[in-house]
């Protein structure tokens, strides 16, 4: 007889979709995406999933009510242990988009919107928690994408994939 081996997978991607105005994104008219593969996941995160999953004590959902992304401006190298953004003060978190999260088959899709007074300094670093109050990091990316500027839009997606 064969063996049975069984594997799980986690993939990531976070998409930055950037706009020189609002009227740019009310058309759809990008004029820069960005797309970053990978991440770490944060050991508070890996223990606020599971505890998700097994009903064990009163962790917060990363709804959409909960669930918000961030970026900051530190370069600090992701470490598993970390537990928020690293940047002392350029760092902002902001909720979920309307509709999202959103899952298609394996995959989870978180969106924010960064209107144009929203985290205007480089973006260099990149997080998922379920909320202000709960506080729980997901994920953290560490990865340089340029300047946003005090009128434009920006948005941010994170796609999980688990299988």
């Amino acid at each position: 007889m064969g063996k049975v081996k069984e594997a799980a997978n986690h993939k990531s991607k976070w998409i930055i979709t950037k706009y020189q105005d609002d009227a740019a994104l009310a058309n759809g008219q990008a004029y820069e995406v960005v797309e970053i593969d990978n991440n770490l996941l944060l050991n508070e995160g890996i223990g606020e999933m599971w505890d998700l999953i097994c009903g064990l004590g009163s962790p917060a959902a990363y709804n959409n009510a909960n669930a918000q992304l961030g970026v900051g401006d530190s370069t600090t190298a992701a470490d598993a242990a970390q537990t928020d953004l690293q940047a002392a003060t350029n760092k902002t978190w902001k909720g979920m988009e309307a509709t999202y999260p959103q899952r298609a088959s394996e995959t989870v899709t978180f969106r924010a919107l960064f209107g144009s007074a929203d985290a205007n300094y480089d973006w260099r670093e990149f997080s998922l928690r379920n909320g202000a109050t709960a506080d729980k990091n997901m994920n953290r990316k560490v990865d340089t994408q340029g300047t946003k500027v005090a009128g434009q839009t920006w948005t941010l997606d994170l796609q999980i994939t688990l299988n």
